[in-house]
């Protein structure tokens, strides 16, 4: 409570005398927790005390809080407050403070948790999804972007009425199609969306659904598999990649355990924000993967230069903290991993200080397959190391076989070879 016994008289008034009071405590407790710097934690309790101002002036009591109540503060009281100085009024500051807020008071039972959405469509993205974990395995990820196309389909044609997938007409589709290919059109954003279209098509079927005239109405970008070369980084470039993380740079030991693991092992960016420090076995020279894309758990052995780098970011640069993951936050809160977004721009934020051009994090795996291959190795062991289900997905690293390419090359009509 030092914190708020070093506010202005004013707002801590405002926080005293409302229905806050009794849950000051935990809301200070959880910024500490957080080890929110000291004057982001003053300005969330500003924000705090003005909307509990509000809260009085308008009767409201804690049960009844919810994102609605906050979104009615921001738009209704704030454009017109003349609530007396000082007043924090600064809407980002005010939007996250609140939602902390939230958070707590759920943490606490004093508010009711978020509702899940109702509906028949609601209802019919939960069967999709369970459909799509249950008997398809698919990764989060992979429902979560299934999932968003599949709502806007239905709310596109079912918006204020019953899911009747035999309503579905192919010029509902097009125009559907259209309509996202307007808001992002690139090659990516079609295959993506052809691909989510055809998986909740095809989900229907199960259902009992004849959808097979509307299957043939998505079409993708030609994309002729095998065509393209893996864009690999070059040996310079990897040099020049790992000098990168050096004192200029926020957290440079992280950023470069996060580099050495997908260079090295060949990780995944979801693999690598997945990390827990049980999954490393020092003693072994080990890494379990868990929860992997293929939904297996794979053991791979790590390179020493991996486990020096991540020794050297764990003993020196980790954040105290009670998470178990490998990779934490720096900035508060601090008590949470990163996720798969900050690995990704990690990595692309030493590509921009090397001067590449390209921003995809999968290059490291590439590389890494790369690697493997101008040393000798065979498609199988890369097949092994990036952990393929088939050996077919790692046919297309045979381009980049050059001695081996050569050795099976026919000579050239007319050569003297």
């Amino acid at each position: 409570m030092d914190l708020v016994a070093s506010l202005p008289t004013t707002p801590k008034a405002w926080l005293f005398n409302s229905p806050l009071a009794p849950h000051l405590d935990a809301f200070v407790a959880h910024l500490s927790r957080g080890r929110y710097a000291t004057q982001t934690a003053k300005t969330h309790i500003l924000g705090v005390a003005h909307f509990a101002r509000w809260m009085t002036q308008c009767s409201l009591p804690v049960p009844l809080l919810s994102e609605q109540t906050v979104r009615q503060f921001m738009s209704n009281h704030l454009p017109r407050c003349n609530c007396p100085r000082p007043v924090l009024r600064v809407r980002n500051d005010l939007r996250a403070a609140l939602g902390l807020l939230l958070v707590v008071l759920r943490q606490q039972g004093a508010v009711a948790p978020v509702a899940p959405p109702t509906g028949h469509i609601a209802d019919e993205l939960r069967r999709y999804e369970d459909h799509m974990r249950d008997a398809r395995g698919l990764s989060s990820g992979t429902r979560g972007g299934f999932l968003r196309i599949a709502q806007r389909l239905l709310e596109h044609k079912f918006a204020s009425g019953i899911v009747v997938i035999s309503e579905l007409q192919p010029i509902d589709l097009r125009q559907f199609i259209a309509m996202q290919l307007e808001r992002v059109g690139t090659v990516s954003n079609a295959m993506a969306l052809a691909s989510a279209l055809r998986s909740y098509l095809q989900y229907r079927t199960t259902c009992g659904d004849p959808v097979h005239g509307l299957l043939g109405v998505i079409s993708a970008p030609a994309h002729w598999r095998l065509a393209s070369l893996p864009r690999a980084l070059q040996p310079d470039e990897v040099d020049r990649l790992l000098a990168s993380f050096d004192s200029s740079v926020p957290s440079p030991k992280r950023g470069y355990a996060i580099v050495r693991c997908a260079l090295d092992m060949g990780l995944r960016v979801s693999e690598v924000a997945g990390l827990q420090l049980r999954d490393i076995d020092w003693g072994a020279g080990t890494v379990t993967l868990k929860h992997t894309k293929s939904l297996r758990q794979d053991i791979l052995p790590l390179p020493e230069v991996t486990g020096k780098a991540l020794a050297d970011y764990l003993l020196h640069e980790r954040p105290q903290t009670t998470d178990p993951a490998v990779f934490v936050r720096v900035l508060a809160p601090r008590d949470k991993p990163i996720g798969v977004y900050a690995i990704s721009q990690v990595v692309r934020a030493a590509y921009r200080r090397i001067g590449l051009t390209h921003g995809r994090t999968h290059a490291l795996r590439h590389t890494t397959a790369c690697r493997l291959l101008e040393h000798g190795g065979s498609l199988k062991e890369v097949a092994d190391v990036l952990r393929h289900r088939s050996m077919n997905t790692s046919l297309i690293y045979a381009k980049l076989d050059t001695p081996k390419l050569a050795a099976v090359a026919l000579p050239w009509p007319g050569s003297a070879t």
